[in-house]
């Protein structure tokens, strides 16, 4: 009794260690992964046809890990339609038509959208368009780093991106998720001091010699003065008041006032004999 009761015990044991909950992922798996998937509803118009297609796709987008500034980068679109909700080709064959998908990206400046195309195809009318089976790449590029947001956008089918025949458009673009795209800097913007250049230092001996210069333009402005000041005083013309001589310029006048009050003296003193009264 003993013996089967020890297998049964080991037994279980085994079971718990092979089968594990189907939750159960292995350790790091979500940090290489970077798929991701989201269900897109479309509304699809096609050229000359008033009728539109409700058309829902299980787009996959592939991340780059090393998106730079100034490089282009590439984001990978695969889809597969949601069986019912094809998209089918219009009453006319369509003949080397392609597909081109977009997606949108916001959260850095003049980085807005990034564009894919696929393979020719070729459509039997009134059937469905096959996606393609290969990853379609979405190329852009960022001219700033930082962090962009991404999410799936329009997918057209047609000759050339600017003559889509079919044009689906995301029914409701707020209800997707967004994805994060880190953009590292370019290395080409790596700024570095400048070494400054030796040579064009002011020698000392420069100093010397403004001052030397200097000097000699004081001296010379100063003879210029003495010799303007010399020029003044000679071509000071002499004479009386009216030319800037003074009391300096011309014969000296005390002589003619001492002259002038002599003889009125002399004229006053001989009037004052002339009135005395002669005596008997």
């Amino acid at each position: 009794m003993r013996i089967p009761a020890v297998v049964s015990v080991v037994f279980a044991g085994c079971l718990v260690l092979v089968c594990q909950p189907a939750h159960a992922a292995p350790l790091g798996m979500e940090r290489v992964l970077h798929v991701a998937a989201e269900v897109v509803e479309y509304e699809c118009t096609t050229d000359g046809v008033t009728e539109k297609q409700d058309v829902k796709i299980n787009v996959d987008l592939t991340m780059p890990s090393n998106a730079t500034a100034e490089q282009q980068m590439s984001i990978g679109w695969h889809g597969t339609y949601v069986t019912g909700s094809e998209l089918r080709a219009p009453a006319a064959d369509l003949t080397g038509v392609k597909l081109y998908a977009y997606a949108a990206l916001t959260g850095i400046e003049d980085l807005t959208s990034a564009t894919g195309v696929s393979e020719p195809l070729s459509v039997t009318a009134g059937q469905t368009i096959p996606l393609p089976e290969t990853t379609v790449s979405m190329k852009t590029t960022s001219s700033k780093a930082g962090t962009a947001r991404v999410r799936p956008a329009a997918v057209n089918i047609g000759p050339s991106s600017t003559a889509p025949v079919i044009e689906c458009e995301v029914r409701d673009p707020a209800a997707l998720t967004t994805y994060t795209l880190p953009v590292a800097q370019s290395s080409s913007h790596t700024s570095t001091s400048p070494t400054p250049d030796s040579t064009t230092a002011s020698p000392k001996p420069t100093r010397t010699v403004t001052a030397t210069v200097t000097a000699a333009a004081a001296d010379e402005n100063d003879l210029d003065q003495e010799f303007t000041a010399r020029q003044e005083v000679d071509e000071t013309p002499v004479g009386g008041a009216a030319t800037g001589g003074g009391g300096e310029a011309g014969t000296d006048g005390r002589m003619y006032v001492l002259t002038g009050l002599v003889i009125t003296l002399a004229a006053c003193a001989g009037l004052l004999l002339r009135r005395r009264p002669r005596s008997g």
